[in-house]
């Protein structure tokens, strides 16, 4: 191997570590991330709890007001019922006093049904403040975890940085926008070795996409100091040092 493809090996090396300590860094950003989300979204299931609950207040406080007048026509219905002069004006006037009875019974079941629901909804309100206290400490835990962890990785990343920028300092420029375009296109993944599966039958493939590569191709490889591409997948070919052996 000439030190053109020497020289790319040695930048693919590089590529791998920096993008492997980038990877890092995302994942420990994005735990602060999933963490800040699990807050949020029980804020929005207490919120969302209060509000069922003042609207349940409301129902609840309408009821109340509608059985309060419902109480004073009872009250009136009483009082006709002892000044009632005949049976039938008794009767009618009986009819209708059981009849706001049986009204108010129900309105009465609703309230109470209503005033539970209340009750049970606070109960889960608690609950779900406990879980937002908890996830919000938890949160801080992260937080301060992985903002020690990225200064760290960042510290990681300048450095490989400046020897990724030497790696590629002795890369020919317009080589050095290969590698950049098939790495972009493969996670980084730009060099992909020749994989031999019978040296007799001269049976070859890349290490990348698995598609077969042709003899000629890795005879190139042996006797020349160039770029040379799988047809599949485009990435750059090169043969492992102890290939052939």
């Amino acid at each position: 191997m000439g030190p053109l493809l020497e020289g790319l090996v040695k930048l693919q090396f590089v590529e791998n570590r920096l993008r492997a300590v980038n990877g890092k860094l995302t994942r420990c950003r994005r735990g602060v991330i999933f963490q800040e989300n699990q807050v949020r979204s029980l804020q929005s299931g207490f919120a969302a709890k209060k509000e069922e609950i003042k609207l349940t207040r409301v129902q609840s406080d309408r009821l109340e007001l509608e059985l309060n007048g419902r109480e004073e026509r009872i009250s009136k219905m009483r009082g006709a019922l002892n000044m009632a002069k005949t049976n039938k004006e008794y009767s009618a006037v009986l009819t209708e006093l059981n009849t706001a009875k049986a009204d108010n019974t129900k309105l009465e079941s609703e309230v109470l049904d209503l005033m539970k629901n209340i009750e049970a909804d606070e109960g889960e309100c608690l609950e779900i403040q406990a879980q937002i206290d908890e996830q919000k400490k938890k949160l801080e835990d992260i937080r301060k975890s992985a903002e020690g962890q990225a200064v760290r990785l960042e510290e990681d990343i300048a450095e490989i940085k400046v020897e990724w920028d030497e790696s590629a300092g002795a890369v020919p420029v317009e080589v050095l926008e290969i590698f950049r375009r098939t790495a972009d296109t493969y996670d980084g993944e730009a060099i992909a070795d020749v994989e031999m599966h019978d040296e007799r039958t001269e049976v070859y493939s890349c290490g990348g996409c698995f598609m077969r590569i042709p003899a000629e191709t890795v005879n190139q490889l042996m006797t020349r100091d160039e770029i040379l591409r799988c047809t599949s997948c485009s990435r750059i070919l090169v043969l492992k040092k102890d290939f052939g052996v």
